[in-house]
Order: structure tokens, then sequence, then C-alpha cells
């Protein structure tokens, strides 16, 4: 892990922490502990000024604007319970950027890019869940916008413990740097 510092300039975004995607176990870290995590983050960015952006996935009742794509997985056929979209109560303060996606990364077919720019954001710091899916998609598209990118790899989770390592150890280095909640805190609280 190699978190070396922070931009002046510099936003927490946090990916898909809502009811229905906590409900899940998580592996390798439980998502109520991701959960305490990224709360911790989101506060320490508001007292510091900067912004935080909150993702949330969710989708049409009839599934219309879900990505049409065909998979070998397939699509899922069950209609989410009502509340699965909603940003965990915890997390959510009113001065926070809400961003709802409609697909794995938070940039594609989203305002997230405008909302940054247009509070000259250099850096972001991602947290969230699934490690290798909704944060790792995010972090590629950030990366290739352009932003420094740094992975707080404590307050993220997968639905398996070696999708989550395979990102963290192979992926993540070559998109931005990675530290631990505690790692981040430090620099946010020292000289940026």
């Amino acid at each position: 892990m190699s978190v070396t510092a922070l931009d002046p300039a510099t936003a927490l975004v946090v990916v898909d922490l809502q009811q229905g995607i906590l409900a899940t176990a998580g592996d390798p870290h439980p998502t109520g502990e991701v959960l305490a995590r990224s709360v911790r983050l989101a506060g320490a960015f508001r007292t510091a000024g900067l912004p935080v952006v909150l993702v949330r996935v969710s989708f049409a009742p009839d599934g219309a604007d879900a990505v049409p794509g065909r998979t070998e997985a397939g699509r899922p056929r069950a209609t989410p319970p009502e509340g699965w979209d909603t940003l965990a109560a915890e997390l959510h303060d009113p001065s926070d950027t809400v961003v709802t996606k409609h697909n794995w990364g938070a940039f594609h077919g989203t305002d997230l890019d405008v909302q940054l720019r247009r509070r000259g954001v250099t850096q972001i710091v991602l947290t969230g869940i699934a490690t290798s899916i909704g944060v790792e998609s995010t972090a590629r598209a950030a990366y290739e916008h352009g932003y420094h990118v740094t992975l707080a790899v404590d307050a993220m989770t997968d639905l398996d413990a070696q999708a989550h390592r395979n990102s963290v150890e192979r992926i993540f280095p070559r998109l931005g740097e990675t530290g631990t909640t505690d790692e981040i805190l430090d620099l946010l609280a020292g000289p940026r």
C-alpha cells in the first residue's frame, strides 16, 4: 500500500452503499465495517470542507433502463424489493452530491465528471461495494478522465474475497494508489 498524498481538491466518492447491497455479507470485509469506515471518511472530508459524492445504482421498476447486453450470467429476473436503492441513512448528509447510475461504473451515463470538475476536483478517494465491479469500474473511468485515484481498500468489499484481492493487488496499482482508511485520514489531517 502506497498512498502518498491528497490534492487540495480531493473528493470522496462512495459507491453503492445502499440498503439492498449492504444487506449482503461482503468478503473479505463485512459490509457493516465498510459502511463504518466510509462514514468516518465522509465525516472527515466534510469537516475539511471537501466534497462527498454518494453514488447509488438504481433502475426503473420494469428494468427498461438496465444495461441491455447479453451476458453468460444473464440478467436478474426478480424485481428488487422496495427501498433496495436507498442510501445508508448514517452515511447521507444534505451537503453531499448524490449520483444515480444505471451501469457498473459511476461515470458513464451520469453527471459525476461534471459535478467533480465544477468543484475543481483533481483527485478522488474511492470506497464502496463491490470492489471488482462498481468500485473498479469507477476507478478505471476516473483514471481515464485524468483524476488522481486513491483507493481505501479496507473501506470496500466484494461478494468474493478472491475478486477483491485481484482488484487490490493487480488492477488498482495500475490506476492509482491504495491505502487504508486510517492512512487516508492521516493524510487528510495533515497539510495538503
